[in-house]
């Protein structure tokens, strides 16, 4: 299996990316073409999908994004296609959070999803997405960019059960500056109603 593909982007498509490595082109299914140009460097994370009409491969931002695909696919009614553009719409944290949620109607809205196979994939996912809250909050805890971030949440009125919530989600996430944590945890926040 084909775990990763570092190269030059050699062509863009509407969804999708060929990306120049070694003298070959690879042809990678890309939920974010749009954020990418011409000659830049990038390294993709890669699934290979086979099956009896063809042979695919699927690429994500991030190695969190990619486990989330392959949670995705393994609810049954969901193929890679389908997951793919369910990432490029909505994004891996925004679909986390919904399964969380238990959010029925924002995974109904998303391309290719009904009612059905939206309540399969919160049957299906719910709490297997991400580490016990606990265990987050405690690893929270450590980072001084969560704590700021936290702090200027505080700042703005939100406090309680909704920030011990909010911690343990941003624990979840890839390290980022203070900025990118507030900015996730108002986006979290505004989902959950809080």
């Amino acid at each position: 299996m084909i775990a990763f593909i570092k190269g030059i982007v050699a062509e863009l498509g509407l969804d999708y990316v060929v990306v120049e490595q070694g003298g070959m082109g690879w042809k990678i299914a890309y939920p974010h073409a749009d954020q990418l140009h011409l000659t830049q460097e990038v390294l993709i994370h890669t699934y290979m999908h086979y099956s009896d009409v063809e042979l695919s491969l699927y690429g994500f931002s991030t190695s969190q994004e990619k486990q989330l695909f392959l949670r995705l696919i393994s609810v049954k009614g969901v193929g890679p296609r389908t997951a793919l553009n369910m990432l490029a719409k909505a994004g891996d944290d925004a679909i986390v959070l919904a399964i969380e949620q238990s959010n029925v109607d924002f995974l109904k809205k998303l391309p290719g999803i009904g009612a059905k196979s939206a309540s399969q994939i919160v049957l299906d996912l719910k709490g297997k997405l991400v580490e016990t809250p606990v265990a987050n909050k405690k690893q929270a805890a450590k980072n001084p960019q969560i704590e700021e971030a936290i702090q200027g949440l505080k700042n703005l009125g939100y406090k309680g059960q909704d920030l011990n919530d909010c911690m343990a989600y941003l624990g979840t996430l890839e390290a980022m500056n203070t900025a990118g944590y507030l900015k996730r945890g108002l986006q979290y926040l505004q989902q959950k109603g809080a």
